[in-house]
């Protein structure tokens, strides 16, 4: 191996320790760019590249964009105070009902708007949720991360990393269910056990009962319309094949600009307070991958591939490890590199698209949409350790992926 190439994999693997380490408390965002930038800095990487590589993200930046800008909107609006009183309601002073409850929406938000619509749109109204009822917030926490990631198969928009490891390219609605219904099903429920049973000292006793019945606002009413339309508009995108970044951003910006008519010095609040700092984080993580792929690495990986059932469960076992070491966006691309040389057949990218959405539930780091929860549940004054969420992830992850993947080879 020459001196660059190592030099190259020493940056990317100090840029990934320093974003789970967090020295001085400084942003992931900031680490990763340090990477990215390290790596042009020192001739590793020609700008051109770096350049090509964060311009590959375009779709996934809008989509995110959208996604902030709605999240933000509604809860400045108190759309997530109103929904955490109905949840509490619902729940009838049982901490576990709260925690089968924000599990069920988070399935359903994952299934049809994507897992970082979880993270961003759904923690927020979790938290306020456990705040009204006074209960101990983590356990209805977990259940939007791990959820995100473990429903995030159900349907080809339930997961940005589908359309890139698809290359753009998705199979057919019917394909599509015959080959992930039952892993995704198994995923979903092995998840949900397993994590009850990690949580289930936080779960006892009851909760508060009591809300106040206030009614929607016409702001919030608003944010929830935004939210629905962008519901609608994933799900006709995804069957028309189109891209859902540009239709999320537009989305988020008209329900921002609405908002911003009612209420100009609030709606510039909120949209200063969106994080931002998300985009450079995932477009420092495009660029560290091309670097990877400039050495040849996904060239080696493709030589591994074949059509197999042991090859495609060693890949989907792998590519879940590698998605909490880089995370889950750019082991997509790198999955997608290796499998368009070595072409190894439906049922190998199947099982390498359920490592990539299900093996992240390990780490903080693994998906992108784990990195939104974090950022959202600090926003709220909450924070988990990478060491902490590795204890619960240990525990959840792994038997969910033995029997997804598992229910998958079993299809063939």
């Amino acid at each position: 191996m020459t001196a660059a190439a190592c030099a190259t994999i020493a940056i990317c693997l100090a840029a990934t320790a320093a974003m789970l380490a967090r020295p001085w408390r400084l942003p992931e965002a900031l680490w990763a760019g340090a990477g990215a930038v390290a790596l042009v800095a020192a001739g590793l990487m020609p700008l051109g590249a770096a350049a090509k590589a964060i311009a590959r993200g375009a779709d996934v930046y809008l989509f995110l964009a959208g996604m902030m800008l709605l999240s933000e909107m509604a809860r400045r609006e108190g759309l997530f105070d109103w929904l955490a009183d109905h949840a509490v309601r619902w729940a009838r002073g049982s901490r576990h009902r709260l925690f089968v409850l924000v599990y069920a929406i988070g399935v359903g938000v994952t299934t049809f708007m994507s897992n970082d619509a979880t993270a961003v749109v759904l923690t927020p109204a979790v938290f306020a949720a456990a705040r009204r009822a006074e209960a101990d917030p983590l356990p209805a926490l977990f259940a939007c991360a791990m959820v995100a990631n473990a429903a995030s198969f159900v349907l080809p928009i339930s997961n940005p990393a589908n359309l890139v490891l698809y290359g753009g390219a998705m199979p057919p609605l019917g394909r599509w269910l015959a080959a992930f219904a039952l892993p995704s099903l198994l995923a979903v429920i092995v998840t949900f056990v397993m994590l009850r049973l990690v949580m289930r000292r936080h779960l006892t006793g009851s909760c508060r009962l009591e809300t106040v019945d206030a009614p929607l606002g016409a702001g919030a009413g608003i944010a929830l319309a935004g939210i629905v339309v962008t519901a609608l508009l994933l799900l006709a995108m995804s069957a028309l094949g189109r891209p859902l970044g540009l239709p999320t951003a537009i989305a988020g910006a008209v329900t921002a600009g609405v908002l911003l008519v009612r209420d100009r010095a609030g709606g510039w609040t909120a949209i200063r307070s969106v994080s931002w700092g998300v985009l450079p984080l995932v477009a420092a993580l495009f660029v560290q991958v091309e670097a990877l792929d400039r050495l040849g690495l996904i060239g080696v990986l493709a030589t591994l591939l074949h059509p197999s059932t042991s090859a495609a469960a060693a890949l989907g076992g792998g590519l879940a490890l590698i998605s909490n070491l880089v995370n889950n966006l750019p082991a997509g691309l790198i999955a997608l590199g290796a499998l368009a040389q070595a072409q190894p057949g439906r049922l190998v990218t199947d099982v390498a698209l359920i490592g990539v959405d299900l093996g992240p539930n390990l780490s903080i780091t693994g998906s992108l949409a784990t990195i939104l929860w974090l950022t959202a549940i600090r926003r709220e004054g909450e924070d988990v350790t990478f060491w902490r969420f590795l204890k619960v992830g240990a525990a959840v992850m792994p038997p969910a992926l033995i029997f997804a993947l598992g229910a998958r080879l079993a299809i063939g």
